[in-house]
């Protein structure tokens, strides 16, 4: 089985059992390097490289930024293994939806969580991506002329005209959602147009700002600006729009995403999931690492553009060790109570207080007693690459470059939750 392929993205089989899981991750040379096994309190601990460390090694569909995203070859590697064509894949923490789309272009079925609205708006469009000729048509026909004044501070990131078609686009993708008529190409577009807000190069609409994955303050703009020099020249949001477009939709004829989306939740992922469709072979995630990540102030624009109010949306985030761990319990309550009889659940964490907190540790602290039963840790360590070093940002001092995925078994029978009257799962025909 290849962890680390890039083309063509083809539906595979090949669900082996733990033990022959645990042995090939014993015996894995594939970059040049022997395993190092270890232990942790009797759970087998297997450091390696064990996908690329290459950008851009994926399909295409994955290229839309989005903040402490790991790469798609980390849910291929357990996918591809732990999976068939056929089986549901979950994630209860999708954000950018990267194991949900990796699950449908490998011919598994999809199911995602996260909190904030925006992971559904991210991921759904390229699950189904339409033709480039109806997104141009589309976009064509688009009247960009805004109605009203912009907002206050805006013209710091845009250029006059640039900021005007955004707000054109805006109203009318949010006219089309309130009157019920949005169609999978207005999707489309507002999932580019996204992540086509700011960013540090021409392919962006704003004038040179952090990278795409986050968006700071207008205030901090204002003095970026001051001390660069810089303007912001007119960015065609149609013209760029229709270029990311083209880009994420290069892949297709290699091969297209073809599991089906078995649906969404946009709720607490330690809240019980109402689901009652066919249950869980496998769940690949990522929690938040504590407060490493502000993603309410990263996603303020997005947020904005997507006629989402911030403050109203719980992200799921602290800095406390103890309620994080409670966070993490719940979830694989309320993930065990959708999963199969020995589905596995690949929760992914990493290395924060400059290396010092070792977060599956901590993970394999509240596993008894959730339904789950530990495997092993796969280690995952690489080099961060040229992008992260430009940044200015050291492996393991600012954030983490080595995944430490715990892999759980589902133990027992499944078992039922009271599904909370608020929440609710919408499903995709």
């Amino acid at each position: 089985m290849t962890g680390s392929s890039r083309l063509p993205f083809k539906p595979t089989s090949g669900r082996i059992g733990f033990r022959e899981f645990k042995a090939e991750l014993a015996s894995w040379r594939r970059f040049g390097r022997p395993t190092t096994v270890g232990e942790h309190e009797g759970v087998p601990l297997f450091v390696n490289e064990f996908w690329t460390s290459r950008q851009r090694a994926a399909h295409s569909l994955h290229e839309i930024s989005y903040r402490a995203c790991f790469k798609p070859q980390l849910p291929r590697f357990f996918i591809t293994r732990l999976t068939d064509p056929g089986d549901i894949v979950f994630d209860p923490f999708m954000g950018r939806g990267t194991t949900l789309l990796e699950a449908s272009l490998l011919g598994r079925d999809a199911l995602g969580n996260d909190v904030n609205p925006l992971g559904r708006m991210l991921i759904e469009p390229r699950l189904e991506p339409p033709t480039i000729g109806k997104v141009e048509e589309r976009l064509c026909s688009i009247r960009l002329d805004a109605p009203g004044p912009p907002p206050d501070g805006f013209n710091v990131f845009f250029h006059e005209r640039t900021l005007q078609e955004i707000c054109g686009l805006r109203a009318y993708l949010l006219h089309r959602a309130r009157e019920g008529s949005e169609d999978r190409v207005d999707e489309w577009i507002r999932m580019v147009a996204l992540n086509r807000l700011t960013g540090h190069s021409p392919g962006f609409f704003s004038v040179y700002t952090l990278p795409p994955n986050q968006a700071t303050s207008i205030e901090r703009q204002r003095r970026n600006n001051a001390r660069r020099g810089q303007q912001p020249e007119y960015r065609s949001v149609r013209d760029l729009i229709l270029r990311k477009s083209l880009s994420l939709l290069r892949h297709i004829g290699d091969g297209a995403p073809r599991g089906r989306a078995r649906g969404f939740f946009c709720q607490d992922a330690g809240a019980p999931f109402p689901y009652d469709g066919p249950l869980v072979a496998l769940a690949v995630t990522s929690p938040p690492f504590l407060n490493v990540v502000n993603y309410r102030s990263d996603n303020w624009m997005r947020c904005w553009f997507a006629g989402i109010a911030p403050d109203d949306v719980e992200i799921t985030q602290t800095g406390r060790l103890a309620a994080w761990k409670a966070l993490v319990r719940r979830t694989l309550l309320s993930v065990a109570a959708i999963a199969a009889p020995a589905a596995a659940f690949a929760f992914e964490v990493g290395e924060v207080r400059g290396g010092k907190l070792l977060l599956d540790r901590e993970v394999l602290d509240v596993v008894p007693e959730t339904g789950w039963e530990a495997v092993c840790v796969v280690v995952n360590e690489q080099e961060f690459t040229k992008t992260s070093n430009t940044w200015g940002v050291r492996n393991n001092q600012k954030g983490t470059n080595s995944n430490r995925i715990v892999l759980l078994r589902r133990t027992g029978s499944p078992f039922s939750q009271t599904p909370p009257g608020s929440s609710a799962i919408e499903r995709r025909g």
